[in-house]
């Protein structure tokens, strides 16, 4: 509760409450099969032995005046940020995945047509780097990021 609790406490636009929204299943719930079913083949191995599998939604109007809401998806994007983080300071694995089927989570889930669906997560405890594919093994360490000026610039845009 306490990732929640942290996505809770995300920023959004005019302090629009709740924009984002999570639905969730324990690995062991009525709606764990629900939420496997709608991964993705290549998210089975993070995703399996997972203690929790959450779907991040975010409300696509305002709630004062369902006006749109342009920043949604950013505002989604800054819960989901908290969660993480949250999730990381408590040793947990937090595993962010955006290739599963959107549309069946959405029919499944029964989703309102008001909310996008954003993001899945498996969070659980690690585990051996082994019980992943070989594959998966890989991108176990810590990656590599691009240089801040490559991706910050003064001025409009440019194609660099």
């Amino acid at each position: 509760m306490r990732l929640f609790e942290a996505a809770r406490w995300a920023p959004s636009s005019f302090n629009a409450q709740p924009v984002a929204r999570s639905l969730c299943a324990s690995r062991h719930g009525t709606l764990a099969n629900l939420f496997r079913s709608a991964r993705r083949r290549e998210h089975k191995a993070s995703a399996k032995n997972a203690a929790v599998l959450v779907v991040f939604i975010s409300r696509k109007l305002f709630g004062h005046d369902n006006e749109p809401s342009v920043t949604h998806s950013y505002d989604g994007g800054a819960a989901w940020e908290n969660f993480a983080l949250q999730g990381f300071h408590q040793d947990l694995v937090v595993h962010g995945m955006e290739g599963f089927g959107y549309e069946r989570a959405r029919k499944d889930l029964q989703i309102p047509d008001e909310f996008q669906v954003e993001a899945m997560a498996a969070v659980g405890r690690p585990g051996p780097k082994e019980l992943l594919p070989e594959k998966l093994q890989a991108r176990e360490s810590p990656n590599r990021r691009h240089k801040l000026h490559e991706s910050v610039f003064e001025g409009p845009f440019k194609s660099r």
